[in-house]
């Protein structure tokens, strides 16, 4: 391999690397480990992402208890929400991807432990099962919207716990209340409606961070183009993304998703803006160790290679790895 290390870091970022495996040779690049921020693993087999160069998740809406459960030790690393938090009747209760273990109907604001339906109290289950965050509804297209006292509570009970929120908007409206309740991550790209610059300003200003999913969108025009124009105005102003896929939801692959790579590409995510997506450590506070990303052969010869070129990563011990371009 004669790739210039320079070249390459420019093109991918400080962290791209010349490297080979010492037990095949096998040549290639190394990256740091990469996350899918939004998944679903009671949908999906969440062991085959790794071959796919997936080393950690964050399920966004799940079976508290059985995620509790779960192993999770190994690779891929996994965080979770728990339930899903919303309006009696809401979104998603009654849908066939969504048993009723993984949503938790909140009908009352208070901050009280203990109380029935309460905010705190939903909260509080998440927490005692593990959760690293906590998923809140508001989804205003069900004719069952979340109040903002309700969303307040459930707000400032995650804030007492050190959790932050995240939450799903989908509506009119939905995610200017994510915005004004100073919640911390939205689960997509808003695509139901385009925001204003000063409401993505206002969103930027307070740290909020955008999940992409953007490749859910791929059969339907309309909120495909809003959600492009959301986030392109979102990233060029400075907003952190969130490389993922809401895994579970239709057809996606079991691994990188090389489509939400170029609709990020789209909205003008590249190179190592791009990279740095998939690799952030959220909500964990430090980067996954011990694994990180191998993709054998010539690096890309340009941005315009860069998406088509991560679907063949792969998760491999860092131990693993011996590195070319001193």
């Amino acid at each position: 391999m004669h790739a210039d290390p320079f070249a390459l870091r420019e093109l991918l970022g400080p962290s791209a690397a010349l490297c080979r495996r010492a037990l095949t040779g096998e040549q290639g690049v190394s990256l740091p480990a990469f996350t899918d921020h939004h998944v679903h693993l009671h949908l999906i087999d969440g062991s085959a992402l790794p071959a796919g160069g997936i080393a950690a998740v964050v399920d966004l809406g799940g079976d508290p208890v059985a995620l509790a459960r779960s192993e999770h030790d190994g690779i891929p690393r996994v965080s979770y929400a728990g339930a899903f938090l919303t309006v009696p009747g809401g979104y998603p209760s009654g849908r066939s991807w969504a048993p009723p273990e993984t949503v938790r109907e909140v009908n009352d604001p208070s901050t009280h432990p203990g109380v029935p339906g309460g905010a705190a109290t939903a909260v509080d289950e998440q927490a005692s099962f593990g959760a690293s965050v906590v998923k809140v509804v508001l989804h205003a297209d069900t004719g069952r919207t979340m109040d903002a006292a309700t969303l307040a509570a459930i707000v400032s009970s995650a804030r007492e716990r050190g959790l932050p929120v995240v939450a799903h908007v989908e509506g009119t409206g939905t995610a200017r209340m994510a915005v004004d309740a100073a919640v911390d991550v939205l689960a997509h790209t808003p695509f139901s409606e385009e925001l204003s610059p000063r409401l993505i300003g206002r969103a930027i200003n307070d740290g909020q961070r955008w999940i992409s999913t953007l490749d859910i969108h791929r059969d339907d025009a309309a909120a495909a183009a809003i959600a492009r124009t959301n986030l392109s105005i979102f990233a060029a102003a400075g907003g952190t993304v969130l490389y993922g896929t809401d895994l579970g939801n239709g057809d996606l692959p079991l691994g990188v998703d090389v489509r939400e790579l170029e609709a990020l590409e789209a909205a003008g995510i590249r190179g190592g803006a791009l990279i740095q997506t998939l690799t952030v450590p959220w909500p964990a506070a430090d980067a996954l160790g011990g694994v990180a990303t191998f993709i054998a052969g010539d690096p890309p010869a340009g941005s315009a290679d860069v998406a088509r070129w991560l679907g063949g990563a792969t998760v491999v011990p860092i131990e693993e790895l011996i590195h070319d371009d001193h």
